[in-house]
């Protein structure tokens, strides 16, 4: 679920490439490899950490602390910086500082986007990181069964509804094909609503770790909870598909 906010914002970063096949070879090339080495590298360390201190370490800055070397110890600071720094920037200014500039082109660029998600960040409530528990498994698994539900009905919509094909023109014209009721879909209205109750409905927390009860906000749903963003991809994609049945037949025709 981690990997949910990133998989719906990766066109703010596609759409610099010079055409599809440079988006497809940076994503292979770089995705899949880069994770691999981390989670190798992970494992590793961690490993040797046990060998060495008699217990695993996880954490890269506790680890960092327990040497004695302060060359060592300040490498590994600024590559905790630096890591920090450039995933943030990636994972979590790029997104809502475009989301911010297109709500309100007249007043905010990117870089005012990108400093009022500075500012909210730092005023959002740390009790969200306080442990583990809430911020895993229930906050991202929140967030991510929401998303979900959100990349089920784009994938539905441009995969098997359109067939790739788009009204560039349109997408931008009130009134056109797209312009449905008042600029709303309601199909996809209904999708999202129905997708994530099933995604998250069932979401609950551990005894005195979390705001929802432990049996569940909606008890009979608990047993979705743990794959919330599967179940609220497969949920409306599923829903938009049944629900756009006629407009599925008028694009074909059309296309």
């Amino acid at each position: 679920m981690s990997w949910a906010t990133l998989s719906l914002n990766i066109p703010d970063f596609t759409r610099f490439g010079r055409g599809r096949h440079a988006q497809v070879w940076g994503q292979t090339l770089g995705l899949p490899t880069t994770m691999t080495a981390f989670a190798l590298l992970s494992v590793l360390v961690t490993s040797g950490s046990q060998a060495v201190y008699g217990a695993p370490i996880w954490d890269p800055v506790a680890l960092a602390g327990k040497t004695d070397n302060v060359f060592g110890l300040l490498f590994a600071l600024v590559t905790v910086l630096i890591a920090t720094i450039s995933v943030n920037i990636a994972a979590n200014v790029v997104s809502p500082a475009c989301d911010l500039a297109h709500l309100a082109p007249r007043f905010i660029n990117f870089r005012t986007g990108a400093l009022i998600t500075g500012v909210v960040g730092v005023v959002i409530p740390w009790k969200l990181t306080s442990t583990p528990e809430l911020y895993i498994f229930t906050w991202l698994g929140v967030v991510g069964g929401l998303l979900g539900t959100v990349a089920g009905i784009l994938i539905a919509d441009y995969w098997i509804v359109r067939r790739t094909a788009l009204d560039l023109v349109d997408l931008y014209r009130p009134g056109g094909r797209y312009w449905y009721t008042s600029g709303w879909n309601l199909r996809a209205v209904a999708a999202f609503v129905v997708g994530g109750v099933l995604a998250v409905g069932g979401s609950y927390s551990q005894p005195g770790k979390g705001p929802f009860p432990t049996d569940g906000l909606i008890p009979f749903l608990k047993p979705l909870a743990d794959y919330g963003w599967a179940v609220g991809l497969g949920s409306s994609l599923l829903l938009y598909v049944l629900l756009m049945g006629s407009m599925v037949r008028d694009s074909r025709a059309v296309g």
